[in-house]
């Protein structure tokens, strides 16, 4: 049976690089893995093709052969460089799947202990809405995980170490040898730690690590919202087998104001105002959170009207220009009258009718438009 071109084995075109090469060999090696095939001839034989391209091409002197004189250039007898079956010199399987089958299996190719990096921790940092915008130093309290003061951090009784593991003679990973490949996993006797722990500490029962409290210092930049996060970077876990320790992410929450909400750089607040001074006009004293400002009312304000105060709102965190305090004035209605300011509430509806639509413009064109409305129904 005619062999079949090398790159068409491996799918790739014939200026594939090397990464190209490796790529599309893992993909191969993936799918028809013998161990993920079992009792399957056929996908073994694909496997052993793969291999073979592989070998070839990734080879510098084999490949540059194989480009001028293809299969001749390479095969045994005719100056090449080996027969199909000959896999010397391609490494063993794990040392070329080391980084992918390590994955699946826990190993990691080239032996040696493993360390883990630990855990990264979340503390959920509720702030009034003053500390968000002007910013604050917060102390705060969170458990986490340190060296067993007893033992060292070792896992081991005091007086006595962890012995060196006899499975994977200490590297953390084993090699199981299948036909022509051979698998790199981690030791199931000692997990990856190279070492077993012959009498546990009684105070971490061997685990190293004991879960304690500790008081950080945080510094909330001014502008902060909902959603930020704070990153303290060690203050995670500690890590496991010597590894580094994770990271600390502080939230923010903004809790509710009482006459404040804010949207993005700017802040909001309702504003009532009596009806003499909506009709009249005036000047009112509003706060912002560095103090008070004098807010001018003219005359005939109605509700909803907005009133901006530059510069009053929040610098965001992230950079950019202060936003601006934004006042919705609604008019109150009077309530609890007496009947002397009922009668003076009469007389003055029916002043204001007698002037017809120029005091009042919003409620005649209103009228105006029902009453076409209404006419156009039938009604």
């Amino acid at each position: 049976m005619a062999k079949r071109d090398y790159y068409e084995v491996l799918g790739v075109p014939r200026n594939a690089s090397e990464a190209d090469l490796k790529k599309a060999f893992r993909r191969l090696a993936m799918k028809y893995h013998p161990d993920r095939n079992t009792g399957d001839a056929d996908a073994e034989a694909k496997f052993k093709e793969a291999k073979l391209a592989h070998d070839v091409l990734s080879d510098p002197k084999k490949r540059s052969a194989y480009d001028q004189f293809g299969h001749a250039g390479v095969d045994a007898g005719a100056g090449g460089f080996g027969g199909p079956g000959d896999f010397s010199g391609a490494g063993s399987f794990s040392d070329i799947f080391g980084d992918v089958f390590g994955d699946i299996f826990g190993g990691r190719a080239g032996g040696g202990r493993r360390t883990q990096r630990g855990v990264d921790l979340r503390y959920d940092l509720s702030l009034p809405l003053e500390d968000a915008v002007n910013g604050k130093e917060v102390k705060i309290r969170l458990p986490t995980l340190v060296d067993c003061q007893f033992c060292g951090g070792t896992g081991a009784k005091p007086g006595t170490q962890p012995k060196t593991c006899t499975t994977c003679g200490g590297v953390g990973q084993v090699r199981m040898q299948q036909g022509f490949f051979s698998i790199q996993q981690t030791c199931p006797e000692c997990r990856g730690a190279g070492s077993v722990i012959a009498e546990p500490c009684s105070h971490c029962r061997g685990r190293g690590r004991l879960q304690e409290e500790k008081t950080l210092s945080v510094k909330v930049p001014a502008g902060v919202d909902n959603g930020d996060r704070i990153r303290l970077a060690g203050e995670g876990e500690r890590g496991e087998q010597g590894g580094p320790p994770g990271d600390l992410y502080v939230q923010i929450q903004v809790l509710d104001h009482p006459i404040f909400t804010r949207e993005e750089s700017n802040l909001y607040c309702q504003v009532p105002i009596g009806f003499v001074t909506a009709a009249l006009g005036g000047e009112l004293e509003v706060p912002t959170l560095d103090g008070k400002v004098m807010l001018k009312i003219p005359g005939g304000t109605q509700t909803g009207k907005m009133f901006r105060v530059r510069n009053k709102g929040v610098k965001p965190v992230r950079g950019g220009p202060v936003g601006d305090l934004i006042c919705r004035v609604t008019v109150e209605t009077p309530v609890n009258l007496t009947e002397r300011q009922k009668e003076l509430l009469q007389e003055f509806e029916a002043s204001v009718k007698e002037g017809g639509s120029h005091h009042n413009p919003q409620s005649h064109s209103w009228l105006d438009g029902v009453k076409n409305f209404f006419e156009k129904m039938g009604l």
